[in-house]
């Protein structure tokens, strides 16, 4: 029987929420050697140093807090910061991997939007504690899209780095020009100088793929065919677009994880333009977990390339919904593996 991402109703143990807080698995090798700076650029060779030096300080402080002292409570040593700043393609994920896997556990490697999804999950505090005994947390794709993640991070990155956690981060905009142009309010700008002020910015240069064209969207496959690929696909799901958007809106984003895990592919009828914002941005964080996972996607329906509405990809979340659809677009020129008709 043809499964469907709509029957899955996963339940996430807050334990597991941050165990699986590690690099994707196309990281799961990367090291500080096996990044190659390219001889043109420099920085990229300064990036690594630095990051390595980043990695011996964190292991020192790390071991210094965990000594116990002989009379009284200790205060703990406060976490230092990084932030690896660059374009798309420059390998500051790569440099962030390999500091997490180079300093000892407990650690915690996620996304921007997955830190956030965490703290929604098990509430500020719970999350707090539950980091606390990090050594570093390591933060991909920095971003701020609106004030009351800003509050959130800057309360949240605070708390930790007290509590001697050292956070890398990487983005591509420094720290004190993050939600620059979209929100004026003085608050919001006065977290944002917070933030940047905890950490050490450092460039990495070289080719930036932020303006580069998308490939083109591959035709959508026809409804019949679909379903006969699909129920040719060991290990696949096939769901009506409009009834998978429904069940993800019943589903906290830290468990989309779980959603997919162990589907080898999805099939998904009926796309169309979306215009509700919510809506979207749920289809992003999807897009995340299926490309962390490497999950093909094949489509019927309207091409994956207008998947959002043009004023969409005109707003503030510009940047989320172009990378959502460049996954997409990646993802649907997978194969998985069919068995014989």
């Amino acid at each position: 029987m043809q499964q469907r991402l709509v029957d899955r109703h996963p339940e996430v143990p807050a334990d597991q929420l941050v165990a699986q807080m590690v690099p994707p698995p196309t990281f799961d090798e990367v090291s500080f050697a096996s990044y190659i700076p390219d001889p043109k650029e420099p920085s990229q060779a300064a990036a690594v140093l630095k990051a390595e030096l980043f990695a011996d300080q964190v292991t020192k402080l790390h071991k210094a807090n965990a000594k116990k002292p002989l009379f009284g409570k200790k205060k703990p040593v406060t976490g230092i910061g990084l932030y690896l700043d660059g374009g798309f393609g420059v390998g500051k994920t790569h440099l962030l991997a390999s500091i997490f896997h180079s300093v000892p556990g407990p650690k915690s490697f996620g996304t921007f939007g997955e830190v956030t999804n965490l703290v929604g999950a098990l509430g500020f505090n719970n999350t707090v504690e539950r980091l606390a005994a990090n050594s570093v947390l390591c933060i991909d794709e920095f971003e701020l899209d609106d004030p009351g993640d800003t509050m959130l991070v800057s309360r949240l990155l605070a708390e930790l780095t007290a509590r001697g956690v050292s956070i890398v981060a990487t983005s591509n905009t420094l720290p004190g020009q993050l939600g620059e142009g979209r929100f004026a309010a003085q608050d919001f700008l006065r977290e944002i100088k917070k933030l940047g002020s905890l950490f050490e910015p450092i460039r990495v240069d070289g080719p930036d793929y932020r303006h580069r064209d998308l490939p083109p969207a591959p035709e959508p496959t026809a409804p019949e065919l679909l379903a006969e690929k699909a129920s040719h696909t060991p290990g696949s799901t096939l769901d009506d677009f409009d009834a998978l958007l429904k069940h993800l809106s019943t589903l906290h984003p830290s468990k989309y994880n779980a959603l997919i895990s162990g589907v080898s592919a999805a099939y998904i009828s009926g796309v169309h333009t979306v215009t509700d914002q919510a809506v979207a941005l749920r289809i992003v964080v999807l897009a995340d977990r299926l490309y962390d996972a490497g999950t093909p996607v094949t489509v019927s329906g309207a091409k994956l390339d207008q998947i959002f509405s043009q004023e969409m990809l005109d707003g503030g979340y510009r940047k989320k919904y172009l990378r959502a659809i460049s996954r997409l677009l990646a993802l649907s020129r997978f194969e998985a593996p069919a068995t014989a008709s």
